[in-house]
């Protein structure tokens, strides 16, 4: 019996070994973003991405509001989660502060940074934001994630879907970003 339990303890001693490892290199901020911080943050990040991207500055000047989510950290091992703070931007001002929160499974192990942005392209799509106790992205109106390859064929006239999303700034030792499934909430600051 004894030497059966060998590779169980093993095991369960390795998986501990790499959670303290993981959750060591999560970076941890000293304190809550302050509502200045979003709002600088927001702006800086959202103007890099129009550098970066001129289908977003298409997007941002059609759009009825943009949720920008200048940091999200995203952990896991078996189990992760991701978590940020950010900032609606109504006509180059903030209109409000939300938390975006997801949770996963399945084969999956590291630490990640990234942040994105949702572009609201109808009032019905940003009404839905706040209508509910939690947006959820994937439920409710029509969302594309753009990438390089999708932002280059964005036009003035081809704008049809009510929520564009931009992921941006990926870095850390976890494969891809996703928001799909990520739970949006509204805060107050």
């Amino acid at each position: 019996m004894n030497h059966m339990m060998r590779p169980i303890r093993s095991l369960t001693l390795a998986c501990v070994v790499v959670m303290a490892v993981l959750t060591s290199t999560v970076p941890r901020p000293a304190r809550a973003a302050s509502a200045a911080d979003l709002t600088r943050d927001s702006a800086a990040e959202l103007n890099k991405l129009y550098a970066r991207q001129p289908s977003a500055k298409v997007l941002g000047e059609k759009a009825k509001g943009i949720l920008v989510f200048p940091v999200m950290v995203k952990a896991g091992f078996m189990f992760g989660g991701q978590i940020g703070e950010g900032a609606l931007r109504k006509k180059g001002k903030v209109a409000g502060y939300y938390n975006s929160v997801a949770a996963s499974y399945g084969f999956q192990a590291g630490v990640q940074k990234f942040g994105y942005a949702l572009f609201f392209m109808s009032d019905a799509a940003l009404d839905q934001l706040d209508a509910t106790r939690g947006f959820e992205v994937g439920v409710g109106p029509s969302l594309v994630v753009v990438d390089e390859g999708t932002g280059r064929s964005i036009t003035s006239n081809t704008i049809t879907s009510d929520v564009y999303a931009f992921i941006f700034d990926q870095k850390g030792l976890m494969a891809g970003a996703g928001i799909q499934g990520s739970k949006i909430t509204r805060i107050n600051k």
